[in-house]
């Protein structure tokens, strides 16, 4: 398939060795390996950056010795920030529209698995009124979040 351009030769031998043409000829081949290493980069930037997307409110999670939940789809997340302040999601709502909100985005039912995250320092009042509200909305699969102890 390849032809020689240039003068003598075949373009097999020693002097014409690459596809296309002898010395300062086009080149035929495709080269891929710079192609290759920028979708590397770019799935190593993806990987390291979508853990840190998971959460928008950022509080303190008391931490336990339990292990990670095998999750299959998105939970509901409700959020206690150290000063009381309730998120559902990433939107700050008050305690008292809970059941109302959760029951208006129920899309498969009441069996959706809801996730409270409560900061450390949190008062334990407001953690157990929320929980209280969840399960007046109806939902029966509510978990506590916290972060598993690693050994230092």
């Amino acid at each position: 398939m390849a032809m020689s351009v240039g003068g003598k030769g075949g373009g097999g031998g020693r002097r014409g060795g690459r596809r296309g043409g002898g010395r300062g000829g086009p080149i035929a081949d495709i080269n891929v390996t710079p192609l290759v290493d920028v979708m590397l980069v770019l799935l190593i930037i993806f990987m390291v950056a979508a853990p840190m997307m998971t959460s928008g409110v950022p509080i303190d999670l008391p931490q336990t010795q339990a292990g990670a939940l095998n999750a299959q789809t998105q939970p509901i997340t409700i959020s206690i920030k150290q000063d009381g302040q309730v998120f559902l999601q990433e939107t700050q709502i008050d305690a008292a529209d809970i059941a109302a909100k959760l029951k208006a985005i129920a899309t498969t039912g009441y069996n959706e698995r809801i996730f409270v995250r409560g900061d450390g320092k949190a008062p334990y009042g407001v953690i157990a009124d929320v929980m209280s509200r969840i399960q007046e909305a109806g939902y029966k699969n509510i978990g506590l979040v916290t972060q598993q102890i690693t050994d230092h």
